[in-house]
């Protein structure tokens, strides 16, 4: 096929036409399985198939796939993307705000365990940058690890 010829499947006009699966997962920068695990998951449907052709996919279903991919970017896990879908028609801003709010205290609450694990392990690399005896008699990390359960408290 020349590169003349060929137009990707983002542009508008073919997607008013319809898609194929593989041409909707290259526009969104999925995979194909990922289309499919997703309506397995039931967060895009999937077309009817006329008898004897292929199932074709929408604009609709682009941006459904965009906004999957771009609340994955900010954490939002598959169940709570679920529920964001729910209010997709852009009238229900107080709950999508509340469903935001409830994900930033989770965020920054993972914030406050990742800082808390840095600085652990930035005491345990230190303690072993000075253990210069080799072969160490005993690993700092490794012995933290098997002898300090509360290492990481």
């Amino acid at each position: 096929m020349s590169k003349a010829r060929y137009h990707h499947p983002e542009t508008p006009a073919s997607l008013a036409a319809g898609v194929t699966i593989g041409a909707l997962a290259r526009a969104a920068g999925v995979n194909v399985e990922t289309v499919r695990y997703y309506q397995r998951r039931g967060l895009i449907p999937q077309p009817e198939k006329p008898l004897g052709s292929i199932r074709r996919y929408t604009q609709g279903d682009l941006r459904r796939l965009y906004f999957i991919r771009s609340a994955q970017k900010l954490g939002f896990s598959l169940t709570e993307i679920t529920q964001m879908l729910r209010l997709e028609d852009g009238t229900n801003c107080q709950e999508a705000a509340a469903l935001a709010e409830q994900h930033l205290k989770d965020v920054r609450t993972r914030l406050i365990d990742l800082t808390h694990i840095e600085k652990v392990l930035s005491e345990l690399l230190g303690a072993c940058a000075q253990n210069t005896t080799q072969p160490a008699p005993v690993c700092p990390l490794i012995d933290a690890l098997q002898n300090r359960p509360d290492v990481c408290r």
